[in-house]
């Protein structure tokens, strides 16, 4: 079977269970513009509706309408070609979830120049590496960071810098680098044209790095409204009603989605948080009429936790997606939260995706009847959003595997990059004939609901067998004694590689090593059946993440113990 015939067969079996709801076609509430182009249109049509709410530690807020928005990032749009930046000269905001990388990001895209995220904790080496790599020219920063910041510009040869909440005597004195506020910019003849584009170059998304030094991902805006308006429309999310929540960084390709441009695109409304605090979540939620948001399992539980949380009013809030990094959604705290909040507010899982692909490419929405999303095989990801196709494909010859064969996740967008920066190789690597090869493990049901299993570069091979990490996870973790699950490969003389799993325990118990094992022996695969290690906890990354490479060296350890 060639692409074009599994795809039309798996788009039949996808439209029989995709949701009612939904659209079957990318809908544009507004046609077709730039994301400048559609906070101008939405200043015009409700200029007074609330655009953007800052929030900070303790509670005070910042908000901007549309039409306050609307003038902002014209005045940085303004200031920046002032500055002398071109069409095509990269950007960076060194900032977190502020108002202002709001402003910087629009105001960026509508002087035509390049949108680079840059991390605020990033340390010297990995700004100088970012800055150079990228070619930035002018990088906004917050005061408590300009002086890290200069000095990794002037070593990787970025000539501006702009500081927010800086006073003028007290800037950094850099030789090489011009320093200005961020009044200075505000005070600037707005740019009234936006000199945007869709189809160019708008942003440089970096990759994590996890397989060498970070990349940029090239986006456009079309990527970005595309993203926009599709995950809006796959999640149920109507014009104009959105208020997202979003405390994930919007420095991440993931924050930038749920923060700014499903909101803004589609005239909603986006409060922005720096960390998660679940007493001021409840607040912002009953204050704002917070319809999503997107946070770990063990977020959600803190708010259910909170006391006399049953006579809040957190009903506006149908669309809590959760990020299952360490404890899984299960049913049993789905309905836990459906209890407390109400029928209405059903927890899922977010969508599958990634930085190059913009992230929001299949989605579980209607899909919780029954846990059905939750009670199938691991991971279950859903249908593909309007205007998306996954295949699912032999990772030697590429072609197309029959429903239920397991292999590897290839997808085709409107939102997939354009390629990596000034790096052909690794976009001829990952990018062909259209298609992007995500080097994921998966299959697709009978439904034609993607199921994910494995990076790549997490597969287990046991005498040539594969051994997915997330089928491993999920069958242990339904062991009431373990409370979160993380499976990594160590080398084996005899097998080649086995499994190693540690755990944490729940809440009260006191699991041991050698009955989970055991347990695990009577429940799956003797060649899945992995050397268990008990934990207190696992060391996370700053997106609270299992660091899954520091358990690499703990897991071969315990295997070379095993065997003596």
């Amino acid at each position: 079977m060639d692409r074009e015939q599994a795809l039309a067969d798996l788009r039949a079996r996808q439209e029989r269970v995709r949701p009612a709801a939904t659209p079957r076609t990318v809908q544009h509430p507004l046609g077709e513009r730039t994301v400048p182009g559609y906070v101008d249109a939405w200043a015009e049509r409700a200029p007074q509706r609330t655009a953007v709410v800052r929030v900070d530690a303790s509670g005070a807020e910042q908000s901007l309408t549309y039409a306050d928005l609307a003038q902002a990032h014209a005045r940085w749009a303004g200031w920046l070609r002032s500055a002398g930046v071109a069409p095509g000269d990269r950007v960076g905001l060194h900032l977190g979830n502020a108002a202002e990388f709001v402003v910087g990001m629009l105001g960026t895209l509508r002087a035509g120049a390049v949108h680079v995220p840059v991390n605020p904790m990033f340390q010297h080496a990995e700004l100088v590496h970012e800055l150079r790599d990228s070619g930035a020219t002018v990088v906004l920063t917050l005061a408590p960071l300009a002086e890290r910041l200069c000095a990794a510009a002037a070593e990787a040869g970025t000539g501006t810098v702009v500081v927010l909440g800086g006073q003028k005597g007290a800037l950094p004195q850099v030789d090489g680098i011009a320093v200005h506020t961020w009044e200075e910019a505000m005070a600037s003849e707005p740019l009234a044209a936006d000199e945007g584009d869709l189809d160019r170059l708008a942003a440089l998304n970096y990759t994590g790095g996890t397989t060498g030094v970070p990349k940029g991902c090239e986006h456009t805006q079309g990527h970005m409204v595309y993203t926009a308006v599709s995950a809006a429309g796959a999640n149920g999310f109507a014009p104009e009603e959105i208020v997202s929540l979003c405390f994930v960084p919007v420095f991440w390709i993931a924050g930038e989605d749920l923060g700014i441009l499903i909101p803004l695109v589609m005239g909603g409304t986006s409060v922005l948080m720096d960390r998660w605090d679940p007493a001021l979540v409840v607040d912002l939620v009953e204050r704002h009429r917070v319809t999503s948001t997107a946070a770990t399992v063990e977020n959600f539980l803190a708010i259910l936790d909170l006391p006399g949380i049953e006579q809040r009013d957190l009903g506006s809030l149908t669309s809590p997606l959760t990020m299952s990094f360490i404890q899984k959604l299960t049913p049993a705290i789905r309905r836990r939260w459906s209890e407390v909040v109400g029928p209405g507010s059903v927890l899922r899982e977010g969508a599958y995706g990634m930085t190059e692909t913009h992230t929001v490419d299949v989605v579980p929405f209607g899909f919780a009847e029954d846990d059905h999303d939750l009670r199938t095989q691991p991971v279950f990801c859903g249908v593909p959003v309007p205007g998306t196709d996954v295949l699912v494909v032999d990772p030697e010859t590429a072609e197309p595997l029959p429903v239920g064969e397991r292999g590897e996740i290839i997808m085709r967008s409107p939102s997939i990059m354009t390629g990596y920066w000034r790096n052909p190789e690794a976009t001829a690597a990952q990018l062909r004939d259209g298609w992007l090869h995500t080097g994921d493990s998966g299959y697709l049901d009978e439904d034609g609901c993607l199921h994910f299993l494995a990076r790549s570069k997490e597969m287990i091979k046991v005498k040539g067998m594969s051994v997915f990490p997330a089928e491993v996870e999920m069958l242990l973790a339904q062991h009431p004694e373990v409370g979160s699950v993380a499976v990594v490969a160590a080398d084996d003389a005899e097998t080649g590689q086995r499994p190693v799993a540690f755990v944490t325990p729940a809440e009260g118990a006191s699991p041991d090593a050698e009955a989970l094992a055991a347990w695990a022996a009577e429940t799956m695969a003797g060649y899945k059946v992995p050397l268990v290690q008990v934990l207190e906890d696992f060391p996370l990354t700053d997106t609270g993440k299992i660091r899954k490479v520091e358990l690499v060296d703990r897991a071969q350890a315990l295997a070379d113990a095993a065997r003596g």
